[in-house]
């Protein structure tokens, strides 16, 4: 079946000179967004669930939630935040949208550069290139669908709107969770609501962070899509791993595949962040529930657990994606950030939020106390 057939009744695509800016267009967006639709509706919902229910009461619990997180970190993002929830195929696609405005700067600025350079004949190639990489896109997103909670995504945001103030729930994953668990919505809603809105903290009430944290994504992107030859170094790479008796795809996912070691310095800079982040959204979820969610302890073990028992197929995927490191990311973060308190309580740690030469590398996470002893010595030439 050719490309064009299989993605029909996406809009057409204007006939345009051959030229390597056209090849930049890396993936079918439209593609990429029926095929995570139509994965994520394959997943029964159950008959009981209330959507209009469920987002009655993210209403009500998120601007507890965030006062509640304001008071715990004293970070103040400006507006009140707003709850949406989702179906699993709304989910979906608002991701797809947020990887094509990811990717957008890059290929942007790619084919301004090649803009004129001639390769006739390569059209069909390209095509089957696109609809390929949006198929394996809305295949991920379509999997992922059925296991995200919530939702806190600074390109979620229309494009070209400054509204960062909406965070998103899965609905039926969230009702589904309970159901399963026995889980009291009331609590268990605003226990997730916690996290979320510590990450709409940190986005919009550091003022340096966004931008600093969307650079290093572009950074770490642009060359995967200025040099495709790139995998082919990833996979020698990967079997000479293999031999050593590591795995290639333990710490970066299929990004450290690819990544030349430019790149990988960038990795792991995302990586360091993103460990101090989501270990600073688990201690506040904690700290900030101390009191009003008495379940905290019962949801947070099940939810480990959950991250912890994917077999098979599933846990490959998590692999391929980085999904494994993520979650180590979560108890690396939270380890660092008590490590650094119990050695200067909490003004020490707030000192990560000043700019970016704060922040912790991915090895003073590991080490707390290379990044106190760093950090108090930038604090006294200051």
């Amino acid at each position: 079946m050719s490309p064009r057939r299989a993605a029909a009744g996406t809009a057409p695509v204007p006939v345009e000179p051959e030229t390597e800016a056209s090849a930049a267009q890396v993936v079918d967006w439209n593609v990429a967004s029926r095929v995570a639709s139509w994965l994520s509706a394959r997943r029964a919902v159950p008959a009981t669930y209330d959507a209009l229910e469920i987002q009655r009461t993210f209403d009500e619990l998120v601007p507890q939630a965030e006062d509640l997180v304001r008071d715990c970190t004293g970070l103040r993002p400006p507006g009140r935040a707003r709850a949406q929830v989702t179906d699993r195929p709304e989910w979906a696609r608002l991701n797809v949208a947020s990887f094509e405005r990811l990717l957008a700067p890059a290929l942007a600025r790619l084919e301004a550069r090649r803009r004129g350079l001639p390769v006739l004949g390569m059209r069909p190639f390209v095509e089957a290139g696109r609809f390929a990489s949006g198929t394996e896109l809305g295949a991920v997103l379509g999997w992922m669908s059925g296991r995200v909670l919530g939702q806190y995504d600074v390109l979620l945001a229309e494009e070209g709107v400054e509204d960062q103030d909406v965070v998103y729930f899965v609905g039926p994953n969230v009702f589904q969770l309970e159901q399963r668990h026995g889980f009291p919505s009331g609590e268990f809603r605003l226990w997730l609501a916690l996290h979320e809105l510590t990450h709409r903290a940190q986005f919009t009430g550091v003022p340096w962070l966004k931008g600093y944290f969307l650079s290093l994504v572009q950074e770490g992107l642009e060359p995967f899509i200025a040099n495709p030859k790139a995998l082919a170094e990833a996979l020698r790479r990967a079997a000479e791993e293999v031999r050593a008796r590591r795995s290639p795809l333990e710490d970066a996912g299929m990004l450290g595949l690819v990544a030349s070691e430019e790149q990988l310095v960038v990795i792991r800079k995302i990586q360091a962040l993103m460990s101090l982040l989501e270990g600073h959204g688990d201690v506040t979820m904690d700290r900030a529930g101390a009191g009003v969610v008495p379940g905290a302890e019962r949801f947070s073990k099940t939810l480990k657990e959950r991250r912890e028992q994917v077999r098979g197929p599933a846990k490959l995927i998590q692999q391929i994606l980085g999904i494994e490191a993520k979650m180590r990311q979560y108890a690396e973060g939270e380890r660092f950030i008590h490590a650094v308190e119990d050695e200067g309580g909490r003004e020490l740690m707030d000192r990560v939020w000043r700019g970016p030469e704060w922040l912790p590398t991915m090895e003073e996470i590991r080490l707390p106390s290379s990044w106190v002893k760093r950090i108090e010595g930038m604090s006294a030439g200051a």
